[in-house]
């Protein structure tokens, strides 16, 4: 507007007085004004707060503004004002402000919610906060809860069958009801009646639902959440992969995710992420699950930065068939997802690559990250790297030396045996060193020294454990041929088996001897069903 067409709308103020710092000053009167300038349109409103000095006191010799700028609008010195004046226009300073979100709850601010809506009791805010972050509802960033995936699968879920169960109400009441209970003026056994009648008419409502009736109300429950509308007319669910199938919500062993409903010919599928959230913003991944990084120069396929459940990964083109995967590989520790580009891809996609040949064997040594992160490997040798080194440049020094120690944890020949002449050999296993011989082992007593362990240590130590086990083993074979006996003189399977193979006239008696036994067997194996004898079946 002109600088004659502003006028003061409304001018508030409200006086109070500053005291100054010596005792003998005067003190000073401030207006704390809000002032409304319009045009005469009344089309453009702006407001000015601060404060307007009624009586400087000592003000006159030193005002504060002077040495530290102000800390908020309410306390800028405004120019005297009355309400009518016309205001000019001196400068334009345009300052764009948008709107933020609420805050995300902290587990300070999320207990004083609870307290509100009077869910919970000071001894149960706690266990209610680490149930949340156990059971992978939420996740704790920067003091901040935000949700997890697994958290707005369940919420949708129950919110959608299970309505009178998240309710704040209905937890606050139950919460009053215990309380009743633990004081005695209720019946537990009614609250339970109560309870149970609601329950059981839910679980009646829901229990004929299917899978697929589940998942696609989940999925449009969900669908404002994973598939914000951008604004640029295009379909947020339009799979850009295939370009014709609808991206919706999907099920499988490791939980949900999105895919596409071409599938099996389109193995889209990206991981269950707002866009725009912090867990994918810090992956540079904007559409929640996937990030093209650029072409392959030797192969012409799409290099992509992907989230699966087990972490970022790298992939070199799209899946073809379920048979067929394409090349992933997991970032290494410390390369972060943002920080990933497409040379940087092309390098991990190249792994594993060679190191050298080892100078006594001459077996090649290479680099590569598996399943269980970076590692060099020689033959069938195994070591992982440390987690402060780089598979990338790791030399050929570092990987002898790593390949090493792990040759150093093999068996170590102690001697032989001065009985039976076979090995004596040292391990280390899970609960410390020990001494092996012929399948026998003897755990090394905490003051012996695993690099100085004789023959003599090694040959006591085996024959404290040793004779133990072998005198077990030995009497059971020892036993066999009585064992027979007893079972033919007892056993009425084996002697009827036996018998009739027999052709003495002797060896017929002893099934006619044997035939009570079994009659009393069968009168034991009814007593069963006699229910005088079983308390449970007289009901």
């Amino acid at each position: 507007f002109s600088p004659s067409s502003g006028s003061i709308r409304c001018c508030t103020p409200r006086r109070f007085a500053m005291i100054a710092p010596p005792s003998r000053a005067l003190r000073s009167l401030l207006d704390q004004t809000a002032a409304d300038i319009t045009t005469p349109d009344r089309k453009v409103t702006l407001r000015a707060t601060g404060s307007i000095i009624a009586f400087d006191g000592f003000l006159t010799l030193y005002q504060e503004s002077r040495d530290e700028p102000a800390e908020d609008d309410e306390s800028r010195l405004l120019p005297p004002m009355a309400k009518g004046d016309a205001m000019g226009l001196g400068t334009v300073t345009p300052d764009q402000h948008f709107t933020q979100p609420p805050p995300r709850y902290s587990e300070a601010s999320l207990v004083k919610k609870m307290e509100e809506l009077g869910i919970g009791r000071p001894s149960t805010y706690a266990s209610i906060l680490q149930v949340l972050q156990d059971r992978s509802y939420v996740r704790l960033e920067k003091r901040r809860f935000l949700p997890e995936d697994r958290g707005r699968l369940v919420t949708a879920f129950l919110s959608n069958f299970f309505e009178r169960y998240v309710q704040y109400n209905f937890t606050a009441e139950l919460e009053n009801q215990l309380d009743e209970v633990s004081g005695g003026q209720i019946d537990y056994k009614q609250v339970l009646r109560d309870f149970w009648q609601h329950f059981r008419g839910a679980i009646d409502d829901t229990k004929d639902l299917t899978i697929t009736q589940v998942l696609d109300t989940l999925d449009q429950e969900l669908g404002r959440h994973f598939f914000p509308d951008a604004g640029d007319g295009i379909d947020p669910r339009l799979c850009p992969s295939c370009g014709n199938g609808r991206l919706g919500l999907k099920l499988g062993r490791n939980g949900g995710f999105i895919g596409c409903s071409n599938y099996p010919e389109c193995r889209y599928t990206r991981a269950l992420a707002v866009p725009g959230d912090s867990d994918s913003a810090e992956g540079g991944l904007p559409d929640g699950g996937t990030k093209e990084l650029g072409k392959d120069p030797g192969t012409d396929l799409s290099v992509s930065l992907r989230k699966g459940p087990y972490g970022f990964y790298i992939q070199l083109g799209e899946a073809v068939s379920k048979e067929e995967k394409p090349k992933r590989v997991s970032l290494p520790p410390g390369v972060t997802p943002a920080g990933i580009d497409l040379d940087g891809a092309l390098a991990l996609l190249s792994l594993p690559r060679s190191i050298g040949n080892d100078s006594e064997s001459g077996e090649a040594i290479t680099a590569g990250i598996g399943r269980f992160g970076p590692y060099v490997k020689r033959a069938s040798t195994y070591m992982n790297i440390p987690k402060d080194e780089d598979v990338m440049t790791i030399g050929m020094n570092r990987a002898m030396d790593l390949l090493a120690s792990k040759k150093g944890s093999a068996a170590k020949a102690v001697g032989a045996h001065p009985k039976s002449g076979k090995p004596i050999t040292l391990h280390k296993g899970r609960f410390g060193p020990y001494v092996q011989h012929d399948g026998v082992r003897a755990n090394l007593k905490k003051d012996m020294d695993a690099d100085s362990v004789s023959i003599e240590q090694a040959v006591e130590l085996l024959d404290a454990k040793g004779p133990a086990k072998g005198a077990k083993g030995k009497k059971p074979a020892a036993k066999k041929a009585p064992a027979k006996k007893a079972a033919a003189n007892g056993e009425e399977k084996t002697a009827v088996a036996k018998k009739p193979a027999a052709k003495k006239p002797a060896a017929k008696k002893a099934p006619a001897k044997k035939a009570p036994a079994k009659k009393p067997a069968a009168k034991k194996a009814a007593k069963p069903d006699d229910s005088s004898d079983v308390p449970w079946k007289a009901d």
